[in-house]
Parts: structure tokens; sequence; C-alpha cells
């Protein structure tokens, strides 16, 4: 997405400065009255040139034009209007997270690029471990640092940290991609999620120990791949996790239909053989990736196989309902249900009403 620019300005004689045009988004300029202009020497016209040059800075960096000019890389489009200023303070944390990977070759140990959200106060929280979906164009995947601060306050202002990995082979983490899922006919879904799973368990292990952290209160969230990939770990039976929250989770997608969704449910199948905690899933009426149908068929599956699951189905969010848990106009349709249910698990207080 292309950055804007500045709005046109105004050039007549009064409004020339240092060689530049007054923008007329800042309003008129003020004036010296006639008479302070003729009577001002060579020194003064300097200081008053100085002044003006400072305050075209200020104007630029305080105006409408400076919002336009700011290139803006959202995980997918926001909205002109965007939530209040949070009234909790995010106390925001950048973390390397220690990992440990048992290769053939031998031991491989590298870092994890994470952040992290808390509540003020010395704690201990209980902790949210948030998880990132995975972008169809690897391109996207490097480089860029996913934070969700909007959907974390959320967390936040009901008492949580939050910790926000991002997994070998994106953001700034080191590492190989890992979460390879093979040719499409022959999916191994199970398996790239058990490798994001292992990224997800260096990150609890490595948070539990630090003091404001409750290691006995966890929630695994996830959204897309990141949500498939909370399952499989809660499968795997890792101590303190209370429930996990599934948002359109999956893996598989292409434009117009799943890569194939026979793997995928035997996958959810598969992590609910093992899974003994409360799980929300929730899904939209209009997710292209992930169908009602097939959302279900993946619920049924897990739940048949002895996991406890419970689908919300909401109704057609905006353009693409598998974005409503990462666009911030989704906020106020999920919050009451995930509010709902983390007060089900034992966690008391509410989520802030979006606007």
């Amino acid at each position: 997405m292309g950055a804007d620019t500045f709005p046109q300005t105004r050039a007549d004689p009064e409004t020339r400065l240092l060689g530049s045009a007054w923008p007329a988004t800042f309003g008129p300029m003020p004036l010296l009255a006639p008479e302070v202009r003729l009577n001002m020497g060579r020194r003064s016209k300097i200081v008053l040139r100085i002044l003006a040059f400072l305050a075209l800075l200020l104007g630029l960096c305080s105006g409408p034009a400076f919002a336009q000019a700011i290139f803006l890389f959202p995980p997918v489009k926001l909205p002109l209007d965007l939530p209040p200023v949070p009234s909790v303070p995010l106390n925001e944390r950048l973390m390397r997270v220690p990992m440990t990977i048992s290769r053939p070759a031998g031991v491989q140990r590298l870092t994890l690029e994470a952040t992290l959200y808390r509540p003020p106060g010395p704690g201990p929280f209980p902790l949210v471990i948030l998880s990132h979906g995975t972008s169809r164009n690897p391109q996207q995947r490097v480089g860029r640092r996913l934070r969700y601060d909007a959907q974390s306050w959320e967390f936040v202002s009901m008492g949580f940290a939050v910790i926000i990995p991002m997994r070998r082979g994106y953001g700034h983490s080191e590492g190989d991609y890992a979460e390879v899922e093979g040719p499409c006919d022959y999916s191994n879904f199970y398996g790239a999620g058990q490798e994001s799973a292992k990224d997800l368990r260096a990150t609890v292990e490595y948070v539990s120990t630090l003091p404001f952290i409750d290691p006995n209160r966890l929630v695994l969230v996830g959204h897309s791949s990141g949500g498939l990939a909370s399952l499989i770990l809660a499968s795997q039976g890792l101590p303190g996790v209370r429930g996990v929250i599934n948002f359109a989770g999956g893996r598989g997608s292409k434009r117009s239909m799943n890569c194939s969704p026979d793997r995928l449910v035997e996958a959810c199948a598969q992590a609910g053989r093992t899974t003994r905690t409360p799980t929300l899933w929730i899904y939209a009426e209009n997710d292209s990736y992930f169908p009602p149908w097939l959302a279900r068929e993946m619920c049924a599956a897990f739940h048949q196989d002895g996991g406890q699951a419970q689908l919300v189905m909401l109704p057609p969010f905006c353009e693409e309902g598998h974005y409503l848990f990462t666009d911030v106009r989704g906020l106020a349709r999920w919050t009451p249900v995930v509010n709902r249910f983390l007060n089900e698990l034992g966690f008391s207080g509410s989520m802030p009403s979006p606007p």
C-alpha cells in the first residue's frame, strides 16, 4: 500500500516561507502587522524566518499532513475509526525466547521474537499465548512483527498477560520455516501443526519462569494456523492450560478451496483424541478459507474423538470472515463470546466493550 502525498499548498506572496509554501491544511498563516514588517531590520528578518521554519516543522509533525505520509502495514485493512486509546496500559516489551530443536545433525539453539503485554502491578498474572496465522505469500512472513495490540488490550484489561511469539520463519525469529505441509493431495496438516506447537511450547516454558506470570493459569489463543497449533499443543497435555480459543483455525487454504479438507478434518480428530481441556471454536459464516461446512466437520471430528469443543458460528463479517480476529472491527463481535468462555473457566472480570 503506497503512502498518500501531502496536500496541495498555497503559494501566494504572503505565504512563502523560506522558499516553501504554507500548507493550506494548517489554516491561514498568521501575518504580521504592516508597520511591524516595515520596521524590521535584517537581523530581525533572519530570526523571523528561523521561527517560521520551526513553526512549519511543528505543523508538519502534528498536522493531518504528517499522518497522511506515514506508511501503514497492518495484517489486514484497518478501518478509519479505530478503538479509543486504552485506559489500561499495555506495558509492551520485546523479548527473545530461547528454543532448542533436536535434529538428526545435532541440537540447534535459536531465539524467537516475541511481544509481551502485561497489566500494571507485580502479578502473578494468568497468561494468554497468542499464536498468529500463516500468510499465503511466503515473502510476507519474514521481517514483520505482529503486535495485535487492540486484541491484546481486551485480555490485558481482564487481568491477563499476553505473549505473542513469532514462530520460526516469521518476523525476526531465528530458524527456518518448519511448517511444511507437503503436496496438496497428501498434506500433513497435523505434522505442520506439531512444528508450530514446538514454538508455542518453548514460549510457554520460558515465560512461565518469569516472576509475574502464573504458570498454572494458561490460555492458548490462536488464529488460522495458530488456532490449529494451539489445539495440537493442548492435546499434548501441557501443564497449566485451562482452555483454548481457536479463531478460524485450520491449514491448507487456497483462493477458492481448501487444499485437502479430509486431511484437515483428520488432523482435528487426531488432536481431539488426547485433549482434555475446554476449547472454543469461533468462525464467521463468510470465511472463505474455512467455510461453515468445513468448520463444523472439523469441530465435530475433534469432539467425537474425545475433545471438549464449543463451536460459535458468527454472522458474516465485512468482506472476509476469516479476518474476524485480526481486523479491529471484529472486536465487538467476538469479545462477548470470549468473555463468557473465560468466565466459565474461572477467570473473573470483563472485557471492555469496543465502540
